[in-house]
C-alpha cells in the first residue's frame, strides 16, 4: 500500500478518535447545561434551578424498600368461609417502601405528645383535637373477662412500649400518617438548612406549624408567615444564590431539590399482600402462581430450622383457649399482642405480617376486585380533592379559629384540617372536563352500583327512613343501615337509627380492609391473601396499622445490581 495513504488513513484514525473523544467529553461534562435549550442549569446568577445530582430517593424513617413485580393475589386456601371475596388475580406493584413493623404504641405516644404541646386540650377550641386522636382503651374490655390491667397500661405503659397499637381506627390511622410526613419533611428541612434549627421544638405552637404541603404551595405561609424560622439557617443552605440586584433567592426548596419525600400513607390492599407473601427469591412456578400460604416458606406455622425447629413463626390463637400453647418451649411467647420483631421476618425483611395484630390498609371494602378494568397499583378509595383558593388566588391556609369538626358514627369528633394545613375541596368541572381518566371527585362507587354501570337491585319501600327522594326508588347493590348523629346548639349528641327491616348489608362506602391475623384469629387467617372488614371509624383490640411510602423513581433500589 502507498506510504501517503497510510498516513493518510492513520491522520483521519485520530481525527475520529479525536473528536468522539471530544464530544463523549462534552456529554459527560454537561450535566448543568439544559439539552433542550443549551442553557445554564444552577447558575448563581437566577435561570432554572434542579437537583441534577440527585442518586435515588432516601429511605424514610422506619421503612424498608419493597421492590415491585407482579403476582397472584388472591385466596390460595379452601374458602371456608365462603365469602368469596378473594379470588386470585394477576396483579402489578410499582415498587414502594413500607414499615418494618407495626406502629408501636411508643411511636403513638411521641405524635399523642406533639398534639398535646402543639393544640392544648386545656383549651376548649382544641380540647377535640387532642382527645379525636386518642386510642380506644376500653377495647380490652370484655363482659366475662378481667382485662382492666391492659385497659389501663397497654397504650402508656412502657412494658408495652414497642407493642402494636390497637385501638386506634382507621381514621386516626391516616392522621397519624399525615403527621408523621410533615415532622419527617420538617426535619429534613432543618437538616438542609432551609429552616431554623430546632424551631420544630423550641418556637412551633398552634399558630407556627409546618405542613408540606404549605411549604410547597406557599412556603412564606408556613410556621404562621415568621421569617426568622423559614428562612432557615444561610450557612448550612444547599441553594442560596443572589439575583442580579443581589438580593438572595432560592431560599425556599422546592419538589426540584429532591429534599421533600413523598407522604407516608396506609399501603394499598394489593401492596399489604404482596409485601406480606416476600416473593423475593422465587424459585417455584406454583409460588409464583399464587400457592404460597404463609409469609414464610412451607405449609407450617412452626419453623422447620434446625436452630429453631419447633418454634411457632407467628402469634396467633392456636385452639379454643389456646391463645400461645402450654408455657414453655411450644409457646409462641404472647397471650395478647407481642413485642414487634420477637419472630422471623419475612424475605422482604418486614416483621409480623402474619399474626400479632391484623391491619388496616387503605381500601374501601368491596366483595370484588375489578381486575378485568384494572390490573396495576389496583385500589378503590379514590376521592380527588385540590387546594381551596381565596378571591386573590392565593390558597386558603386553616387558622386556629376555622377548624373544622366532623361528627363519627360513634359521636367523636375528629379535626377535619389542623391549623396552618392548606383547606381541600373536591375537585370540579375544571380538572373533569373531556378527561378520560376519571370523571368527577368521588370514586369509591366506580362500577359498583353507579347509573354507568346499572347494577342496581329492585326498589325497596323506604317511606319508614323518611327517605323519598327519587334516589330510593331504586336502591343501590349495598343497602346498608343509614344511622344519623347530629349535635344540638349545646353540643349534645343526637342519635337516630335505622331500625328498618329492608337492610340487606353491612358493606357501605365507609367500611374499609383489614389485613393479616392476629392474635385473636385461628391459623385460617393468617394467609396474606385473606380480607376482611370494619367501619372506617370505630376500632378493635386486634386491628394495628403499619404505613407506607411510594416510591420515586427507578423500580430498582440498586440500579448496578448483577443479576444471577
Amino acid at each position: 500500500m502507498d506510504m501517503k495513504k497510510v498516513v493518510s488513513l492513520k491522520v483521519l484514525l485520530v481525527l475520529a478518535l479525536t473528536v468522539a473523544s471530544t464530544s463523549c467529553k462534552k456529554s459527560s461534562s454537561s450535566k448543568n447545561s439544559s439539552r433542550a435549550t443549551g442553557w445554564q442549569i444552577n447558575s448563581r446568577e437566577g435561570g432554572f434551578q434542579y437537583n441534577t445530582n440527585f442518586k435515588e430517593q432516601e429511605t424514610s424513617p422506619g421503612l424498608v424498600f419493597i421492590e415491585g413485580g407482579t403476582f397472584t393475589k388472591g385466596r390460595v386456601q379452601d374458602d371456608v368461609m365462603h365469602d368469596w371475596n378473594n379470588s386470585p388475580s394477576q396483579q402489578h406493584v410499582q415498587s414502594f417502601y413500607m414499615d418494618e413493623t407495626e406502629v408501636t404504641n411508643a411511636m403513638y405516644m411521641e405524635y399523642l405528645d406533639w398534639l398535646k404541646r402543639v393544640y392544648p386540650p386545656s383549651e376548649d377550641n382544641f380540647r377535640a383535637i387532642y382527645t379525636g386522636a386518642l386510642p380506644d382503651t376500653l377495647v380490652w374490655r370484655n363482659r366475662l373477662g378481667f382485662n382492666e390491667v391492659m385497659t389501663n397500661n397497654y397504650l402508656r405503659h412502657p412494658g408495652y412500649g414497642e407493642y402494636p397499637v390497637v385501638g386506634v381506627s382507621w381514621i386516626q390511622a391516616v392522621e397519624f400518617a399525615n403527621w408523621r410526613s410533615d415532622r419527617v419533611n420538617e426535619h429534613n428541612l432543618e437538616k438542609a438548612g432551609y429552616l431554623k434549627r430546632d424551631a420544630k421544638i423550641t418556637d412551633v405552637n398552634s399558630e407556627q406549624t409546618f405542613s408540606t404541603d404549605t411549604y410547597i404551595n406557599a412556603p412564606t405561609l408556613t410556621y404562621g408567615g415568621n421569617e426568622e424560622i423559614i428562612n432557615g439557617d444561610v450557612r448550612g443552605r444547599r441553594n442560596v444564590r443572589t439575583d442580579a440586584d443581589g438580593n438572595e433567592t432560592g431560599i425556599y426548596a422546592t419538589r426540584e431539590t429532591g429534599i421533600i419525600s413523598p407522604k407516608y400513607r396506609l399501603p394499598t390492599e394489593t401492596e399489604w399482600e404482596y409485601a406480606a407473601l416476600g416473593l423475593t427469591e422465587i424459585r417455584s412456578y406454583n409460588l409464583y402462581r399464587g400457592r404460597k400460604k404463609y409469609p414464610w416458606d412451607g405449609q407450617y406455622t412452626r419453623s422447620g430450622k434446625r436452630k429453631i425447629r419447633g418454634d411457632q413463626l407467628a402469634n396467633f390463637k392456636q385452639g379454643k383457649g389456646d391463645y400461645g400453647g402450654i408455657a414453655g418451649w411450644s409457646d409462641d411467647g404472647a397471650d395478647i399482642t407481642n413485642a414487634v420483631k420477637s419472630y422471623e421476618p419475612n424475605d422482604f425483611g418486614l416483621y409480623d405480617m402474619a399474626g400479632n395484630v391484623a391491619e388496616w390498609v387503605a381500601d374501601v371494602y368491596r366483595p370484588i376486585v375489578d381486575d378485568d378494568f384494572n390490573d396495576f397499583n389496583y385500589y378503590r378509595g379514590n376521592v380527588y380533592t385540590k387546594n381551596a383558593l381565596n378571591e386573590d388566588g392565593t390558597v386558603k391556609v386553616v387558622t386556629a379559629d376555622e377548624i373544622v369538626y366532623d361528627t363519627l358514627s360513634n359521636g367523636k369528633l375528629v379535626a377535619r384540617d389542623l391549623p396552618g394545613e392548606i383547606l381541600q375541596v373536591p375537585v370540579d368541572e375544571n380538572e373533569t372536563y373531556l378527561r378520560t381518566n376519571f370523571d368527577r371527585s368521588n370514586h369509591i362507587n366506580f362500577r359498583d352500583g353507579d347509573k354507568r354501570s346499572s347494577r342496581y337491585y329492585e326498589s325497596f319501600n323506604d317511606e319508614e327512613d323518611g327517605d323519598k327522594s327519587a334516589e330510593a326508588e331504586t336502591r343501590k347493590m349495598y343497602n346498608s343501615p343509614k344511622h344519623r348523629i347530629t349535635r344540638d346548639s349545646l353540643g349534645n349528641i343526637i342519635r337516630e337509627y335505622d331500625k328498618g327491616n329492608n337492610r340487606t348489608s353491612l358493606i357501605n362506602d365507609e367500611v374499609r380492609v383489614y389485613k393479616g391475623g392476629s392474635w385473636k384469629d385461628r391459623e385460617y387467617w393468617l394467609d396474606p391473601a385473606q380480607r376482611r372488614y370494619f367501619p372506617q371509624d370505630m376500632a378493635t383490640d386486634y386491628i394495628g396499622f403499619r404505613c407506607a411510602m411510594s416510591r420515586v423513581g427507578s423500580k430498582s433500589k440498586y440500579k448496578n445490581k448483577k443479576k444471577n
